[in-house]
């Protein structure tokens, strides 16, 4: 081969080499970047991720307070239904009673078994007979 044809060729192989290597440098600058602005976005998740566990973790724990026929109940659930309220007594409260939410200034409500109620603290309840039957001979 001619000389100036080696030179160019040479030449074209640097000129290559440098251009392979410019797009090397900045893939792995684009590359560096990446990972940085995906590893602060992983931190702000696992960051907000604790904060909501946490919030759950205490909600979970939360403690109402509530009363049936007077009598103080510790429960944790956020909300019950008739059945599992007519069984934290011991003994539960039967069939033959009705359980009702005391509405302070209003009429007192009659809780089914499969009605869902919201806890909060000092909800009341009481228990009455399920027939009442006046007038009937004893």
């Amino acid at each position: 081969m001619p000389e100036g044809i080696d030179q160019e060729l040479e030449e074209f192989k640097r000129k290559q080499a440098k251009e392979l290597e410019e797009f090397e440098r900045q893939r792995h600058e684009r590359l560096e970047k990446f990972e940085v602005r995906e590893q602060e976005a992983l931190r702000a998740f696992e960051k907000k991720e604790a904060s909501e566990v946490h919030a759950f973790e205490v909600e979970a724990k939360r403690e109402f307070v509530i009363k049936i026929d007077r009598q103080d109940y510790h429960v944790h659930q956020r909300s019950m239904t008739g059945s599992e309220l007519r069984n934290l007594p011991k003994p539960p409260i039967g069939p033959d009673r009705d359980l009702f939410e005391v509405v302070p200034g209003g009429s007192d409500r009659k809780i089914e078994d499969t009605e869902v109620v919201k806890m909060r603290d000092g909800l009341r309840f009481f228990t009455a007979p399920a027939r009442i039957n006046p007038g009937a001979r004893r």
